[in-house]
């Protein structure tokens, strides 16, 4: 195996610490081009469809890209902006502001960075880019609140690949999901009665879940469960009762039954039942992207007010709002704990140097 090399390595590097936030992944582009490649990279990942490869294969390449990257790229332009996605431009701003925050605690041999696990920029690029920088302990933190197999689980397979090929790896550390951490319960907490100080209530508030189907509940994935419980846990700390609120599951793709009950088929029938007014949170979303912008705050708004609703307002994802970042930064120091930061000492440097036999020979 040719494994991959560390072409900036120097001995006289300063060990760091890495913290790495990935999210989902977004197209180069708006177009249809761009989103073929990001659906076929997506999509070929087994963790996000669990059918036999070879069956999926021909559906994916026969039917699938050869139809979904032009609908996409339609959705994805009514969101684009002029820097890009909104997903990675939130992302960017959530490591920037992360870096910050956390160097101003630790240091300078603190290093922040983000990934995407489809799409650019990839976890293969920023980790190699980490470890050229003199990260030796690399602490991982996908942006997905609520743990699943097809996410969260498809990015630890993404790392574990990556480091198959590294002659030098990292001591590592891997969030697995944050759904019932004070830090981020607080954060979206505060949105929500921010949100609410400002438009007033409505009768009913939504929190909608990206969904999966239902088989992989089925099959032991604990990511239904784990929606429920965020839903119920914020329910508390807003004081709601049970008539308040709803959990649903939006996002399905396919003709197998997914976790239920949809928000779509949700929105469209509340007003029949009387509900004119709705707020809608996605609480599984760090960031606002092409699910949350197009799908609930353009596409069901749609369905809820062409059923008869009245008032429909999305509330938005934390994105980089200060209590978010405050959020991330306290989840982050909770599982470095029991890692030094390495200082700056340029004798301790110096004496590693001299002490490499190639160095002396050289």
């Amino acid at each position: 195996m040719q494994y991959q090399n560390q072409a900036a390595f120097s001995h006289q590097q300063d060990d760091k610490v890495g913290v790495l936030i990935t999210n989902l992944g977004t197209p180069d582009a708006p177009d249809t081009p761009s989103l073929r490649r990001y659906l076929k990279q997506f999509l070929s990942d087994p963790r996000v469809v669990e059918v036999p490869r070879v069956l999926w294969w021909l559906i994916l390449n026969g039917v699938i890209l050869r139809i979904r990257p032009k609908r996409s790229a339609h959705a994805y332009q009514q969101v684009w902006t002029e820097d890009g996605s909104p997903l990675l431009l939130h992302t960017r701003a959530q490591a920037e502001k992360l870096e910050r925050t956390l160097k101003e605690q630790w240091g300078n041999n603190l290093v922040v960075d983000y990934a995407m696990r489809y799409g650019n920029p990839s976890i293969t690029s920023v980790v190699d880019r980490m470890l050229n920088e003199g990260v030796r302990k690399l602490l991982v933190l996908p942006l997905y609140p609520q743990y699943s197999a097809s996410t969260t689980a498809s990015t630890f397979d993404a790392l574990a690949a990556d480091f198959t090929q590294r002659r030098w790896m990292p001591e590592l550390r891997f969030i697995t999901s944050y759904m019932d951490n004070d830090a981020y319960l607080e954060a979206m907490t505060a949105s929500i009665e921010e949100h609410w100080r400002e438009h007033g209530r409505a009768e009913k508030l939504i929190f909608s879940y990206h969904g999966v189907p239902l088989r992989y509940l089925h099959n032991g994935d604990p990511y239904h469960c784990q929606c429920l419980k965020t839903t119920r846990l914020l329910a508390e700390r807003l004081g709601l009762q049970t008539d308040q609120y709803l959990t649903t599951f939006q996002s399905r793709f396919g003709r197998e039954p997914w976790l239920q009950p949809y928000t779509d088929e949700t929105l469209k029938a509340l007003p029949s039942q009387g509900v004119k007014s709705v707020q809608v949170v996605c609480p599984g979303f760090s960031a606002d992207c092409l699910e949350t912008i197009e799908e609930i705050g353009i596409e069901n708004r749609g369905y809820f007010m062409d059923a008869g609703g009245e008032r429909y307002e999305y509330i938005p994802a934390l994105n980089d709002q200060p209590v978010h970042i405050d959020a991330l930064s306290r989840i982050i120091n909770q599982h470095l704990s029991g890692w030094e930061i390495p200082q700056t000492d340029i004798e301790a440097r110096q004496q590693r140097f001299s002490a490499c036999p190639h160095n002396r020979k050289a």
